[in-house]
């Protein structure tokens, strides 16, 4: 029996005007293999900002609408809107992962009526939510919605990372942006496995936070010692393999200066084209949305490119993907924990702060959106 629901929409006009807008949708029965989901928890992630907003000017946020059918507009500058010319004149949901309870289960998979499960795949800013089965994980006896949340976008490329070093022969890690609810579980994970990490942040108090979970090396880029301390770290860890969150200006490349300049001192004789230790950054987000700028002084050995969770997931292959997620499963309380300061409702999500605040990606302040509220 379909059933009626609410899904926020996110929409880009000819004319670069973005619009947020709650509409009604019908939930169709499931099919074989499929469930529907009460959705009672789902986090704005900097990857859920950039569909919900593209590239619009968060200083153009303001309410539109009625009481009865609010909106949030934005404006889109008309030098972005190629960048954003597929989606124009599309109304599209957004919400890459949530939690809820399954109401409603096809007679294959109906041993999931009424068990909370974590969900991926988008859609997820709705009161209710038809997915296939497969992309959800059941949650164990005694854990909500809200700590499921969480246990796809984080916890996954986290472990990717960890992953991407292991089939490319690296033995250690470097990570941008790193006091970040992922970075935060990267810390963890290699704390657990052994594995070297160096922790780039931008502020002391980012450092002190680090340091308090553990974390043995980290580095602010603030500071005007960044790059003699960053080729220490470098060079104690013996990293050759970064992630990039920032993405814009000069950090990829002053990583990859910094393993050059540590490879180059353990070179037996000297060699004009540099090292042949192969050096990898990764860029996998866009704090800065600038260009990336690379001054050269790497040698030769060297790659920058895109990282994106499920492209790794498709590489890793099935067992790989189904390893990962167990140890989500298993360490949901600990390792991959999700710390949230704010839940608002989906109406709220069309509120001009409550949107700016999230667009501003500040560490420790993370939102959690619950559609029955």
């Amino acid at each position: 029996m379909a059933q009626d629901g609410l899904e926020l929409r996110t929409l880009i006009a000819q004319d670069g005007q973005l619009r947020i807008s709650l509409e009604p949708v019908m939930i169709g029965d499931p099919g074989p293999g499929e469930i529907v989901v009460r959705v009672e928890a789902a986090p704005i992630n900097p990857s859920d900002l950039a569909l919900l907003l593209g590239p619009a000017d968060p200083s153009t946020l303001a309410a539109a609408g009625s009481p009865e059918r609010p909106a949030l507009l934005a404006q889109v500058a008309p030098s972005y809107l190629g960048a954003v010319r597929g989606r124009i004149g599309q109304p599209m949901p957004a919400g890459n992962e949530g939690a809820g309870t399954v109401v409603v289960a096809a007679p294959d998979v109906s041993h999931l009526l009424g068990r909370k499960v974590g969900m991926w795949g988008g859609g997820m800013y709705a009161t209710l939510r038809k997915i296939a089965a497969r992309d959800c994980i059941v949650l164990p006896d005694g854990i909500d919605s809200h700590e499921g949340a969480s246990l796809f976008v984080n916890p996954l490329t986290a472990l990717g990372f960890v992953e991407t070093m292991r089939m490319e022969g690296h033995t250690a890690i470097v990570h941008t942006a790193a006091a970040s609810n992922l970075g935060q579980m990267l810390v963890r994970i290699c704390k657990a496995d052994g594995i070297p990490l160096v922790n780039v942040v931008r502020n002391q108090a980012q450092v002190d936070l680090l340091r308090a979970i553990g974390a043995e090396h980290v580095v602010d880029s603030s500071k005007p010692d960044f790059d003699s301390r960053l080729d220490e770290a470098l060079s104690a860890t013996g990293a050759t393999v970064g992630f990039d969150a920032v993405g814009g200006g000069e950090l990829a490349s002053r990583i990859l200066n910094a393993m050059e300049a540590v490879a180059v001192r353990a070179m037996p004789s000297y060699n004009r084209y540099g090292s042949t230790v192969p050096k990898q950054v990764y860029i996998y987000g866009l704090l800065d949305t600038g260009p990336v700028v690379l001054r050269r002084g790497f040698g030769f050995a060297w790659n920058v490119g895109g990282w994106l969770l499920p492209n790794f997931l498709q590489k890793a292959g099935r067992d790989v993907a189904a390893r990962m997620r167990q140890r989500v499963v298993d360490e949901i309380r600990t390792t991959f924990a999700s710390h949230y300061t704010r839940t608002v409702g989906l109406a709220d999500m069309l509120n001009p702060e409550v949107m700016a605040a999230a667009q501003r990606k500040s560490t420790g302040e993370k939102i959690l959106v619950d559609p029955r509220l």
